[in-house]
């Protein structure tokens, strides 16, 4: 699932730390997770410590909203009920068919992946803005440098690889 808990790090957990008012120093410790629990607390959030879809939005962190099997709350609601499917709230496997088929006629890469820019696409969602989209990638900043594409000149510097900023959270998905 798309969130961030404690032991996670990097740029989202810097943005959440920032929204926070605690160090952004991109490792979620237990000052986040306390900043956050009384985040949660004083805004009428589940209060689990755990940054999740309906957290992003609260805290309009927009670009760290990504929704997949999985998922559950308001925001995946939404979608469901943009989407004309049961907005039970649980994204489970026939919200992922309807959001494949969404991303499809959208032009979008068709993974029943909801993130910023296929938000962007549905009339539910209008915080969901290029600008949004754009900072939901990111430069990569690792020590490894990537591998440059054949149509390059030789010795020119390669592009910086762009991918989505959960990408670059480690343990995401463990």
């Amino acid at each position: 699932m798309a969130i961030l808990k404690k032991g996670m790090v990097g740029e989202p957990v810097k943005r959440m730390q920032a929204k926070l008012g605690v160090t952004a120093d991109g490792d979620f410790g237990p000052g986040t997770e306390k900043a956050l629990r009384d985040y949660q607390a004083a805004n009428g959030l589940a209060v689990d410590g755990v940054a999740g879809p309906d957290t992003f939005m609260h805290m309009k962190l927009y670009e760290l909203v990504l929704l997949m099997n999985g998922s559950r709350g308001e925001t995946v609601k939404k979608v469901q009920a943009e989407l004309g499917v049961t907005a039970d709230g649980i994204y489970g496997p026939a919200t992922a068919k309807v959001v494949q088929a969404f991303q499809a006629k959208n032009g979008l890469v068709a993974d029943g992946l909801v993130g910023p820019d296929t938000l962007e696409k549905m009339t539910a969602f209008a915080e969901f803005t290029p600008d949004v989209v754009a900072r939901s990638v990111a430069s990569e900043d690792s020590a490894e440098a990537p591998k440059a594409p054949e149509s390059e000149a030789p010795g020119a510097a390669p592009a910086p690889e762009r991918r989505s900023l959960w990408a670059r959270v480690k343990g995401l998905f463990s």
